[in-house]
């Protein structure tokens, strides 16, 4: 009798939560399909990469340019400390691990907002494999993004169960440390009300009174930026324009909804319409069933306020800039909205083979863009070990290793597609992957040039590199075309 009532318990457990099971069985193959991807563009330069500044010191803890990541910073610290055997193992781990408590507390907010079982299983599941995920979770420099969204989903669990006092101070509190990672988590002060009161959590009264409560915290953030000490620069690309925003709501939308391989469609080198074809047409019919068919759906409250919160969390990427790491901050309030979609209606066979044809090509993609962003950082690797080789060789180098090296980049064919394919000169983190190599004992120090690919670049490339050298600016020059390293010294 009592093995009978454990089978029972067993069975019934398994049937409430076997998105978590699956993602239980799916994590090693996520960490194995992570952990050999090399650095790549600016993981090089971001500042969860290898740092050998003093641990105590006021860029760590404060501003570094125009970000407050303070946590970045220390884990650029502690992987600093042996950077061969850490760096990027360590931050894979960790991005993956996130991902996988951040499905999981996804799960736990499904079931506070009282959907069906199958709801929040789904809705766990097409946050976990969707393809938007992947510019995040492959990304070595993904630990912001991925730990702003686990704390803010934190923030969000701890609103919607606890009550009084301790809400508050939960809530908020991790809202700030949820910023401290990336600072589109403070939208989350906004977020987690709105979507309380979509699914009668909290009456209207508490709702303009959370608001507020958060739109003092967002206001309290921003003097905070203004009154701390920081050297704040707005980049170009980060100043909106009517154009660019087109633009950029048009990414968010075909990269949150559609499993489609759109290296496949959009990146010259790599394009294979059928593949793109293929994959576009088993997204449809989730989307079908999602959008069109039950589209009188989206006049419940519950489904606004699930809009409401997309938008809200993406918002601050579509007014600066958006890339395909981005469609991250959104992705738990899409799985949402399938959720509750899915919860409103009667599961017909039609509708279970729309969900398995769709995560039937969510997995295609992932594993075709994991192993397009292993290829683009071996193609790093492989660079350095050149021109480490090249260096080495050259008989003015052979008994000195230089302490400074000047790099001429000549422009790339083609732009790099997230992190999945990287052009060669960022693949090598402009010499940064050679230092890397070489454990950063040399070169020390680095400066680059990027010039245009024109009739006369090769002239112009090595007038530059001997100028460079006669002027002492550095010791050796790399002259960087597409694969092709040329050493001078």
């Amino acid at each position: 009798m009592q093995d009978c009532c454990h089978q029972l318990i067993r069975r019934f457990s398994i049937r409430q939560h076997w998105s978590i099971l699956t993602i239980i069985v799916l994590t090693p193959f996520f960490l194995a399909g992570a952990i050999p991807i090399l650095p790549t563009f600016d993981d090089w330069t971001s500042l969860v990469s290898p740092s050998f500044e003093p641990f105590f010191s006021k860029e760590r803890f404060l501003f570094f340019g125009y970000h407050w990541r303070p946590f970045d910073s220390i884990f650029g610290y502690i992987v600093g400390r042996n950077p061969q055997l850490l760096f990027p193992l360590l931050n894979h781990i960790c991005v993956v691990l996130g991902h996988v408590c951040g499905a999981i507390l996804l799960f736990l907010i499904a079931r506070k907002l009282r959907l069906n079982s199958f709801a929040c299983n789904i809705a766990t599941l097409f946050f976990f494999l969707s393809p938007g995920m992947l510019a995040t979770v492959l990304a070595v420099d993904g630990l912001n993004q991925t730990y702003a969204n686990f704390w803010a989903l934190l923030s969000t669990l701890l609103y919607l169960s606890l009550q009084g006092r301790k809400k508050y101070i939960a809530w908020l509190f991790f809202i700030f440390i949820a910023t401290l990672c990336k600072e589109n988590a403070l939208m989350y002060a906004l977020i987690s009300p709105i979507l309380a009161f979509s699914f009668s959590i909290i009456n209207r009264s508490i709702l303009r009174k959370d608001l507020v409560i958060g739109i003092a915290i967002m206001v309290a953030y921003a003097l905070a930026i203004l009154l701390l000490p920081s050297n704040i620069d707005i980049h170009p690309e980060y100043v909106p324009s009517v154009d660019k925003t087109i633009k950029d709501v048009f990414k968010f939308l075909l990269s949150t909804w559609f499993a489609v391989d759109f290296v496949s469609l959009l990146y010259p080198p790599k394009r294979d319409i059928l593949i793109a074809a293929i994959t576009l047409l088993l997204s449809l019919p989730l989307l079908y069933f999602v959008f069109i068919k039950n589209i009188k759906s989206f006049c419940n409250k519950q489904l606004i306020g699930l809009l409401i919160c997309l938008l809200l969390a993406v918002a601050p990427h579509i007014l600066t800039v958006f890339s395909m790491m981005h469609t991250y901050a959104g992705l738990p309030f899409a799985a949402l909205i399938i959720a509750t979609v899915i919860h409103r209606n009667t599961m017909t066979t039609n509708w279970k083979w729309a969900i398995i044809l769709y995560f039937i090509a969510a997995i295609f993609v992932d594993i075709h863009l994991t192993h397009l962003s292993y290829q683009s950082g071996l193609v790093g690797k492989e660079m350095a070990q050149k021109a480490i080789q090249k260096t080495l060789s050259t008989p003015s180098t052979q008994h000195s290793t230089p302490k400074s090296v000047y790099i001429v980049i000549i422009e790339d064919l083609h732009p790099h597609f997230s992190s999945f394919c990287v052009p060669p000169s960022e693949a090598f983190g402009w010499g940064r992957a050679a230092q890397y190599e070489n454990n950063y004992i040399w070169p020390v120090e680095l400066n680059d040039t990027i010039i245009e690919r024109n009739e006369k670049y090769k002239q112009n490339a090595m007038k530059i590199a001997q100028t460079a050298l006669k002027q002492r600016q550095a010791d050796c020059a790399w002259i960087i075309d597409d694969l092709d390293i040329e050493v001078i010294k």
